[in-house]
C-alpha cells in the first residue's frame, strides 16, 4: 500500500525566533571609554566597581615616586645638554604610568622596558647611574638583569614581547606565580614581534601584562598612522586576550586597573592587555625637532591633564598631604637630582676590549680575531704616547 507522507510543519517566519548565540568577545573587549577615577583637576569621579581605589599610603607612595622620578627626568635630560650623556628620551607627562607599573608588581616579578623607561626603572629601586649608563654609551647595561629582575631597556621595537612571554611561561611552567610585565609604546603595536609575543602567551596562558603607553607618536608617526582600531586596547580581542583603556594621566586609575591586570596574570588566567592614553610632553629624544610635527597648542592642552598635579590635588583634598609633606617630597627630589649630577659628573673608566665581552658564551673565530686587532692597535698607540 502506498502512503502519502505527511507534510512538514514549518515554524511561520513570524513565529521562528532562533537564539542569539552569546558574544564570545563581550568579556575581553576594553571600556568603551578609558578607565577614569579622578578628572583632570583631580576632582574624585564616582566609583569603579570593577577597579577600587588604591589605599591612601600606596597613594601617597605613588605621589613621592611621581615627583623624585619627574625631577630625575629632567635631570637627565639636562646631561645630554652638558655632554654626559649620548641620549635621552624623556618620559616626562607619562609619570603616572611609569611609577604606577612598578608599584602594581613585586619585587619578585619581572619587567621588561623599553628604552623610555629610565623613570620606572629608578622608581623601581635601580641606580640611576646604572640605568644612565647604556645611554651614556659607555656598557651595554649598567644593572645585573637576573638580580634586579629587569631586563635590559630594549631599544629594537616590540622585542621585549616576546622576551616576556618566554620568561613568563618558564616560570608558570616552574610553579612559580611571577608575572611579566612589559612596556610598549604605541608604534610598537604595529611590529610583528608584538603578534608574536602577544599571541603565544594567549595560547600557552603565559602571565605576562602588556602595558602600552600610547603618548599619541611614534616618534613623528601620529597614532591616526598607526591603526584604524577604535582603541590599541581593542587589538587584544584578536588574540584571545582580555583588554581594558585607562586614562594615562589619571594616576589612581592606572594603578587601580594596572593592579588588577597582575592579579589576573597571577591566579593563572594567561595575558592581559592595559593601554594607557597618555602624552610625551618633550621631544622624541634630545635628538628630535617635535615642532615639525606637533603644535603647541597640542602639548598646552596636554600640560592642563598633568598627572602629578592632579594627584597631588586629590590628596590635599583628601587631608593626606599638607604643605609640609609637599616641601620634604620636593626637597628629596632635588637632593636625588644633586646627587645624581655628582656622580654623572665623574669620568667613567671604560676599557675598549670589553666591547667583545658578552657577544657570545663561547667567543667565534672572528670575534678573537677582532679583539686582538683592537689590542695591538691600543697597544700601539700606548708606545706611540710613551
Amino acid at each position: 500500500m502506498t502512503t502519502t507522507p505527511r507534510p512538514v510543519r514549518r515554524a511561520s517566519p513570524r513565529t521562528r525566533r532562533p537564539a542569539t548565540p552569546p558574544d564570545p568577545a563581550r568579556p575581553l573587549l576594553p571600556a568603551t571609554e578609558p578607565v577614569r577615577l579622578l578628572d583632570e583637576t583631580g576632582t574624585p569621579l564616582p566609583a569603579h566597581t570593577d577597579y577600587p581605589e588604591p589605599p591612601a599610603d600606596v597613594l601617597r607612595e605613588l605621589y613621592r615616586r611621581m615627583v623624585v622620578g619627574r625631577r630625575f627626568d629632567v635631570q637627565a635630560t639636562a646631561l645630554t645638554k652638558q655632554g654626559r650623556l649620548a641620549v635621552y628620551p624623556s618620559s616626562r607627562g607619562q609619570e603616572a604610568c611609569q611609577v604606577g607599573a612598578m608599584l602594581a608588581v613585586r619585587d619578585t616579578d619581572w619587567v621588561f622596558p623599553t628604552y623610555r623607561e629610565s623613570m620606572a626603572l629608578v622608581s623601581r629601586g635601580l641606580d640611576p647611574v646604572e640605568v644612565l649608563t647604556l645611554l651614556r654609551g659607555d656598557w651595554h647595561c649598567g644593572y645585573d638583569p637576573a638580580a634586579r629582575r629587569t631586563a635590559p631597556q630594549c631599544t629594537p621595537l616590540a622585542t621585549q614581547c616576546v622576551h616576556a612571554a618566554g620568561l613568563a611561561y618558564g616560570e608558570a611552567h616552574q610553579g612559580r606565580d611571577t608575572v611579566a610585565l612589559a612596556f610598549i609604546g604605541d608604534g610598537a603595536t604595529s611590529e610583528g614581534d608584538f603578534h608574536e609575543g602577544i599571541n603565544f602567551a594567549a595560547v600557552f596562558k603565559a602571565p605576562v601584562v602588556y602595558f602600552v603607553q600610547n603618548n599619541r607618536y611614534a616618534i613623528s608617526v601620529p597614532l591616526s598612522r598607526q591603526t584604524a582600531a577604535p582603541s590599541l586596547a581593542y587589538k587584544g580581542v584578536g588574540y584571545g586576550v582580555p583588554s581594558e583603556q585607562v586614562d594615562g594621566n589619571d594616576p589612581v586609575a592606572v594603578l587601580a586597573v594596572l593592579t588588577r591586570a597582575v592579579a589576573h596574570a597571577r591566579a593563572g588566567n594567561g595575558p592581559f592587555l592595559v593601554e594607557a592614553h597618555t602624552y610625551r610632553m618633550e621631544p622624541h629624544t634630545n635628538a628630535d625637532d617635535a615642532t615639525r610635527y606637533r603644535d603647541g597648542a597640542e602639548v598646552d592642552a596636554w600640560r592642563d591633564r598633568d598627572p602629578v598635579s592632579r594627584l597631588e590635588t586629590y590628596l590635599r583634598a583628601r587631608g593626606e598631604l599638607d604643605d609640609a609633606a609637599v616641601a620634604a617630597v620636593a626637597d628629596e627630589a632635588e637632593a636625588y637630582a644633586a646627587a645624581l649630577r655628582e656622580r654623572m659628573n665623574a669620568q667613567p673608566t671604560v676599557d675598549p676590549l670589553s666591547l667583545f665581552d658578552h657577544v657570545y658564551a663561547e667567543p667565534t673565530p672572528q670575534l678573537v680575531e677582532q679583539r686582538e686587532q683592537v689590542r695591538a692597535e691600543l697597544a700601539a698607540e700606548q708606545e706611540g704616547d710613551a
